[in-house]
């Protein structure tokens, strides 16, 4: 099983979740938090208590990886640099400890949570929700999709077109699950009973941070 945190970087609402992934793509919530600041701190200490929030989460739950979310040029520059910082943060808490990071676009994520690129932000909702087996969606919409960027890493890991911040180095958790995973996979193929649809797994409520 594999122990992935997800990073949903943002100033205002910076969405952190943790999700374990067994080989087979079940996928089963640990947990899921928003570290917010407002608007009218001063910018060093909004980023000290994201980057305090992101610490705090990594150190108590031990993930195998950390997936943070690909940050990409828009017209509102304030909006871009702010999430670019808090990106940097995760970025920083992750090699500080050792850890593997892979980014992804939100295309990517959406992708491999929905099927389709494009989904807004209440379909990314819904399958998350659907895929960890919760009873309703996260919110706000930051905590579902830090959840689906931990899930879609997950989901990736091994692939060709999985991207990552430094050498492709895995660590022997990464390794053993996605040997374990390409097992699976291989039984499956060669099994005249292929069960479709997305992962079956007991209803979790979700525990939501403030």
């Amino acid at each position: 099983m594999l122990r992935v945190l997800g990073v949903d970087p943002g100033l205002t609402r910076c969405g952190v979740g943790v999700v374990e992934v067994t080989p087979d793509r079940r996928a089963r919530l640990v947990h899921v938090t928003v570290v917010r600041t407002p608007a009218d701190m001063a910018l060093e200490l909004r980023l000290l208590h994201i980057a305090e929030g992101i610490a705090e989460q990594i150190d108590e739950h031990r993930p195998d990886a950390v997936a943070v979310e690909r940050v990409f040029a828009q017209a509102n520059v304030r909006t871009v640099m702010g999430t670019a910082q808090a990106s940097g943060l995760a970025l920083h808490a992750a090699a500080a400890r050792g850890l593997p990071v892979g980014l992804h676009t939100p295309s990517e994520v959406k992708a491999a949570i929905t099927g389709y690129g494009n989904a807004d932000k209440r379909q990314v909702q819904a399958m998350v929700a659907r895929v960890l087996g919760l009873a309703e969606a996260p919110k706000p919409a930051d905590a579902a999709d830090a959840l689906a960027l931990a899930v879609c890493h997950a989901w990736r890991l091994g692939s060709p077109d999985a991207v990552s911040t430094g050498p492709q180095t895995l660590t022997p958790a990464q390794r053993a699950w996605r040997d374990a995973q390409a097992g699976a996979a291989g039984r499956s193929a060669s099994s005249p009973l292929v069960r479709s649809g997305g992962p079956r797994t007991s209803p979790v409520r979700p525990r939501l941070g403030a």
